[in-house]
């Protein structure tokens, strides 16, 4: 997670060396990536109180999830997301939160959950603000933020089917401080996110979903803030439209999987795409693009050993590369009830974003006739779980080309553009392994003072074919090696902690980006089981440090908070 402002004002998401273009989000088994940059597509309009859990994909996943899969995919799931057991029965809850912490910061969120026996309803709101924690040369606050999120979920269940619908606003000013550019340091941005979609999902020997949706966003951009007579701002309107259908049978051969999705990708802004024909106000650019996907996919059991293989045939009229097919197969071999061992072959590919393709302004000369990017991965690894203790450790090697960079070339001058283009290969390879110990399942102490602890490692290497003068801005930025660990305490009087550290190598050229190390905190008190008050710290060591550019990040942020819970 690699963030230019605080709170997920801008969050990007990478996986195993590649960009945060590069990933698919989803929102309850949903695509919500922003065809316009994957800088705006984790804009989604839930509040972290209202995620029951997160699925991540770790590895190519276009044969499932499509264009924007091609090195993971994360499903970020919500609460009231069906289940039968919800369903049958009577249950009301109400749940709100509210905080103020440094640097001006304040966040509230209020939800209300309803269901029946067979219907269930989640409304949720929240907002959040705070004055900054940096300023620009001119002593003005640019890294201030004021955001906003409604988001209603609805379900009904019959015998056989279930149907979900959902609908979601996310609302957001922030400083950009020097986001887009080191020149300029009170850089500032809108955006606006609508999202909603219909999903049925079918039980019995056939399981077929098939859902519907649509996503629109608006981006507004101030190279300079509030000033729009020294440089024009720029605007987006972003349209997608799709459906797809997911099925799997299971026989006495196995599990057949199969699916298809159209999705429609349409943009008009002031500088991204071709000239129109017939402008609309101040949107004189537009482009639109639709991508169609058909997989099909078998799985069989044969003992101790698991084997699955499939294939994507790809499409899309923004590309003249015609239909394109991505393979895949597994193979798995289990050593015990409680261990196994795998291995994967996997293709994939990405379409480049409305900003790769036409974002000719500030500076950066983009190339309208990109390529996708396509990746072949081999991975391999093993699995333990047992009594409480979770091991997992894997090795993989991606090989990608047609890679989307934005290069520049100093042969030419300092000041020579940013340009997009594909590159002929990036090669990666890395090597991972996390554990996670339950003590009190181990012990067999419920009431043992140290509740979980994990542990998490990667280590990975990246090389790529460019000539010495030139320089990727994105693209070889990956993390060399990373150590997440952190562990839950339960305390006496019915107080929880939780302590987590990070450290973060990262292959750069910057000056300014150096190894650094995290710690953050959160103190909490349980009353009657349903209020908690709580105190959280990030950054305690208050260590200067930079993970984009010359963005510095926030130093030691307090908070303080309460949370309800009735029921």
């Amino acid at each position: 997670v690699r963030q230019r402002g605080a709170f997920g004002m801008q969050t990007d998401i990478s996986m195993r060396g590649g960009t945060y273009n590069q990933v698919a989000v989803l929102l309850n088994g949903i695509n919500i990536t922003d065809p316009q940059t994957g800088h705006n597509s984790f804009d989604f309009p839930v509040d972290l109180s209202d995620i029951d859990h997160i699925e991540v994909v770790e590895g190519p996943a276009a044969r499932v999830y499509g264009t924007s899969a091609m090195v993971g995919a994360i499903n970020i799931v919500t609460k009231g997301h069906v289940r039968e057991d919800n369903l049958r029965g009577h249950r009301n809850a109400e749940r709100g939160s509210f905080e103020v912490g440094s640097f001006g910061y304040f966040s509230t969120n209020v939800s209300y959950s309803m269901s029946g026996k067979r219907n269930f309803h989640l409304f949720s709101t929240g907002h959040s603000r705070s004055k900054g924690y940096s300023r620009n040369s001119a002593g003005d606050p640019n890294s201030d933020f004021n955001a906003s999120k409604v988001f209603y979920q609805g379900g009904h269940s019959w015998k056989k089917r279930d149907l979900t619908w959902q609908f979601g606003v996310s609302d957001k000013d922030f400083g950009s401080s020097t986001f887009y550019s080191p020149k300029y340091d009170n850089q500032f941005e809108h955006t606006l996110k609508t999202f909603a979609a219909v999903k049925s999902e079918g039980r019995g020997k056939w399981h077929i979903t098939p859902s519907i949706y649509w996503n629109y966003s608006q981006d507004r951009f101030e190279l300079f803030r509030g000033e729009p007579d020294k440089y024009p701002f720029n605007y987006h309107k972003t349209k997608v439209t799709g459906a797809n259908l997911n099925s799997y049978v299971d026989s006495q051969l196995g599990r057949t999987a199969f699916g298809a999705e159209v999705r429609h990708e349409a943009i008009r802004s002031t500088n991204l795409g071709e000239k129109l024909d017939k402008p609309k106000g101040r949107y004189v650019c537009g482009l639109g693009r639709t991508g169609y996907n058909v997989f099909v996919d078998h799985k069989v059991i044969l003992g101790r050993f698991g084997l699955s293989g499939g294939i994507t045939a790809a499409y899309n009229t923004g590309n003249t590369e015609g239909v394109k097919f991505f393979p895949g197969a597994e193979v798995s071999f289990r050593l015990s009830d409680e261990g196994s061992v795998y291995a994967s072959y996997n293709s994939s590919y990405r379409m480049p974003t409305f900003t790769d393709l036409y974002y000719s302004v500030g500076g950066h000369l983009a190339d309208p006739n990109l390529k996708a990017e396509k990746l072949n991965a081999l991975e391999a690894g093993i699995k333990y779980s047992v009594g409480g203790l979770k091991l997992n450790a894997a090795v993989f090697a991606h090989r990608g080309y047609d890679m989307i960079d934005w290069i520049m070339d100093t042969s030419a001058g300092e000041d020579a553009p940013w340009t997009s283009m594909n590159h002929t290969m990036i090669g990666t390879s890395g090597q991972e392994a996390s554990a996670q110990l339950n003590l009190p399942e181990m012990l067999h102490r419920q009431d043992f003072f140290v509740q979980n602890i994990s542990i998490a490692v990667l280590l990975m290497e990246q090389s790529k074919d460019l000539e010495e003068h030139l320089r990727s801005l994105y693209s070889m930025e990956y993390i060399r090696g990373k150590l997440n660990a952190q562990a839950d305490f339960a305390l006496p009087l019915g107080i929880t902690a939780n302590v987590a550290y990070t450290y973060v190598d990262r292959a750069t050229e910057s000056e300014l980006i150096r190894p650094y190390h995290l710690l953050d905190a959160k103190i909490s008190y349980i009353l009657r089981e349903r209020v908690a008050f709580y105190i959280r710290a990030n950054n305690i060591l208050n260590r200067p440090y930079y993970d984009f550019g010359d963005i510095p990040q926030p130093g030691l942020w307090i908070i303080g908070g309460i949370s309800f819970g009735i029921y």
